[in-house]
């Protein structure tokens, strides 16, 4: 009676099969979700280059140089923290006075990690801290609606999505950034320039409102914001993040009340 050996043996291993066809499944999954990611956040992206591009000429006319201006932007990655420290900078301040102030304008950042966080808790630190460094306003804007709370233990598709409403967004703002540090000496204050950022955050900002909700954070948010502009370390800012979130919860709670 003659055995094959395994050495012999030419037929395909099925867990090896089963295991490949898992692995390209996987794959496919991220890829579509990355499209789907792409076209839900493409719409913002002139609107972070031209955000960039103020970042960039306001770095240069607060007295920074080329490389300390690429190096900020390329690090901080946070346009309201650089515009909040900028004038500290200009003024000489202590760094731990600058260092303070970063942090508290950045505080809503703590806030969105907190919110995404779970989604991603089946990865390595190392991935987390590098998907923290991208994390902001866009990602906040259209992740969780794509993926709500409840989805949290279904990990399929986010990595592609969430990388896709990121790291095109990164890029514009750099290439922005880069370009307005370029041409700061370019151009006169005369033409204001600066308004152009404010346009540029509202251009990002309507497409996120969707719904009631939304719409209910954005108008309480905006209205703190104004309110309490006078706060020191630009606090109007974080205070008007958390009531304007608080605002949307409360609306969303009562349009669901409505709908039973």
């Amino acid at each position: 009676m003659n055995k094959e050996t395994d050495a012999g043996d030419s037929r395909p291993d099925p867990a090896v099969n089963a295991a490949t066809a898992t692995a390209l499944a996987a794959r496919r999954i991220e890829k579509e979700a990355f499209q789907e990611g792409w076209r839900a956040s493409a719409s913002t992206i002139p609107a972070v280059a031209a955000w960039g591009v103020v970042s960039g000429m306001a770095m240069v006319k607060s007295g920074m140089t080329l490389w300390q201006s690429l190096a900020m932007t390329l690090t901080v990655y946070a346009g309201s923290a650089q515009f909040a420290v900028l004038p500290l900078l200009a003024a000489h301040t202590p760094l731990i006075v600058i260092f303070l102030t970063a942090m508290i304008v950045n505080l809503r950042f703590v806030i969105f990690s907190a919110a995404v966080a779970p989604h991603f808790a089946h990865l390595p630190w190392y991935r987390r801290v590098w998907y923290g460094y991208f994390n902001g306003d866009i990602s906040m804007g259209f992740f969780p609606r794509r993926f709500p709370a409840h989805t949290v233990h279904q990990p399929a598709g986010k990595i592609g999505f969430f990388e896709a409403i990121c790291y095109p967004g990164w890029f514009a703002w750099q290439i922005g950034a880069i370009v307005g540090i370029l041409l700061a000496s370019q151009i006169p204050e005369s033409w204001n320039i600066g308004f152009a950022g404010t346009l540029a955050l509202i251009a990002i900002t309507i497409p996120m409102i969707i719904n009631g909700a939304a719409l209910a954070g954005v108008v309480v948010s905006g209205a703190v914001a104004v309110a309490a502009i006078s706060l020191p370390y630009r606090l109007g800012l974080l205070l008007a993040v958390v009531i304007g979130m608080a605002a949307a919860m409360m609306a969303d709670k009562f349009i669901d009340k409505e709908k039973e």
